[in-house]
């Protein structure tokens, strides 16, 4: 049994794009943006193509999560389409896990110099 339960797939032609929800279980309060990104690009299949993270939804009492993500074909497109804080956010959350994976004993240790 997987993990990932698709609710919904619809292609929008009118967009150009395809919409996908899906409920995560038994990953409710621990799921990222990021990290759903990359379960859906394994199920579908999507290296190349633009997923857009919408909406990751915890549902009160149960440990689901429910996504909505946007898969474009071309990033300009995609840019065109949504507005700017989305990919802004995206941008801010991929800076802070590649900090959490290796830059932070790094700048640790450059604070520690520069008080010296």
């Amino acid at each position: 049994m997987s993990m990932i339960e698709v609710t919904r797939d619809v292609k929008n032609p009118l967009l150009s794009r395809r919409e996908i929800t899906c409920n995560f279980k038994g990953l409710s309060g621990r799921l990222k943006k990021l990290e759903a990104v990359d379960m859906i690009s394994k199920k579908f299949n999507l290296e190349g193509k633009i997923v857009v993270p919408i909406l990751l939804k915890n549902e009160t009492g149960r440990p689901v999560v429910s996504g909505s993500f946007y898969v474009y074909e071309d990033e300009k497109l995609a840019k065109e389409h949504l507005k700017a804080a989305v990919f802004a956010r995206i941008e801010k959350a991929k800076g802070a896990a590649a900090k959490a994976v290796g830059e932070a004993p790094a700048e640790q240790a450059e604070a520690k110099e520069e008080s010296k």
